[in-house]
């Protein structure tokens, strides 16, 4: 799966995963920034509540991967659970903005739009985590030294996403 090198030494698919990443972060981390706010400002639920349900969204996307990954193994592969995993992220974050204009004229709908949003993305997050890391590796020939380093590379990328999501959703969703 190698691809011609760049001129960082590295296939130009790294540059690839490493912006797919880094946008998947921005993401996952930005939107959990203002979760618990919209729960409980926008959609009115109770805070205790609203914290319960972050929690467990917080602990399925964590524990879906063994599941995503295990189905990649065995019967999809890396490069299919990935584009699924992707889809149904962009599925469910795009349920997750329209809930966030429909929560003043119609409540119900609004919430049945927010929690198949979620559960959208707990789902694309099993089956994209663990397989973008491991494509990674794939872009690389066996024994071959740059794997580390573009391995340091990619998860930069998760860090850029990480750290500049919060910041960006957290200025925009308070507009």
């Amino acid at each position: 799966m190698s691809s011609p090198s760049t001129t960082t030494g590295h296939p130009k698919g790294l540059a690839v995963l490493f912006a797919t990443e880094m946008w998947e972060r921005f993401n996952y981390y930005g939107m959990r920034a203002i979760l618990v706010l919209f729960m409980t400002k926008a959609l009115l639920f109770d805070k205790a509540f609203a914290s319960n349900l972050y929690g467990s969204y917080t602990s399925l996307v964590y524990l879906t991967p063994l599941l995503g990954g295990y189905i990649a193994d065995r019967y999809w592969g890396n490069q299919r659970s990935i584009i699924v995993g992707g889809i149904l992220m962009a599925l469910g974050e795009f349920l997750l903005f329209f809930c966030a204009s429909t929560y003043q004229s119609a409540p119900d709908v609004s919430a049945m739009l927010f929690f198949s949003g979620l559960g959208l993305m707990i789902t694309g997050n099993g089956f994209f985590k663990p397989n973008i890391s491991a494509l990674v590796g794939q872009l690389y020939p066996k024994g071959d030294r740059r794997i580390d380093s573009a391995y340091t590379i990619f998860y930069m990328g998760i860090n850029v996403g990480g750290a500049i999501g919060p910041i960006i959703c957290g200025l925009v969703g308070d507009t």
